[in-house]
């Protein structure tokens, strides 16, 4: 799907605000809502739109801790991928999960309640023989940006 400046704008508008009315979309882009909403349902039926997700703050829930982990298998097979990747979808503590290129195979997102928690996960993990190799643990100390929408200035300088 061809994009242009108008569905990146869409884009742009609703991953910071998903919660935004069709009609207020349509009038933040400059479209009526009809077209707007053709837009829309093009850019879901196209998978461009994977889904519609809160922002949670953790702190407000409970205790928890963030931790990186750089990740390297024993084997480089794709078995072994496919093996390590399946098992990822178990832990609902992993909450993002990256391969690599370069030194390491995988970097993993976990949040847990907090480090021994995350260090029962591993213990886990290892006992599991998933083909966990090594691993690497950067706990994270303070978020200083959060995750939040894609830079769609490059894809509208490139999509001329």
């Amino acid at each position: 799907m061809k994009l242009d400046a108008r569905d990146l704008d869409i884009l742009r508008v609703l991953s910071a605000e998903g919660r935004i009315t069709k009609a207020d979309l349509a009038e933040r882009v400059g479209l009526s809502a009809s077209p707007c909403w053709e837009r829309l349902k093009k850019l879901e039926q196209a998978g461009i739109i994977e889904g519609y997700n809160a922002r949670i703050n953790l702190k407000k829930l409970g205790p928890n801790v963030t931790v990186f982990v750089a990740a390297e298998l024993a084997d480089h097979t794709p078995a072994s991928f496919r093996a390590f990747e399946d098992s990822v979808q178990r832990y609902p503590e992993i909450t993002a999960c990256w391969a690599l290129g370069g030194g390491f195979d995988y970097l993993l997102q976990i949040v847990t309640t907090d480090i021994d928690a995350y260090q029962r996960l591993i213990d886990d993990m290892l006992d599991q023989r998933i083909g966990l190799a090594r691993y690497f643990t950067y706990i994270v100390t303070k978020p200083v940006k959060a995750p939040g929408a894609p830079p769609f200035q490059i894809f509208m300088d490139n999509s001329s």
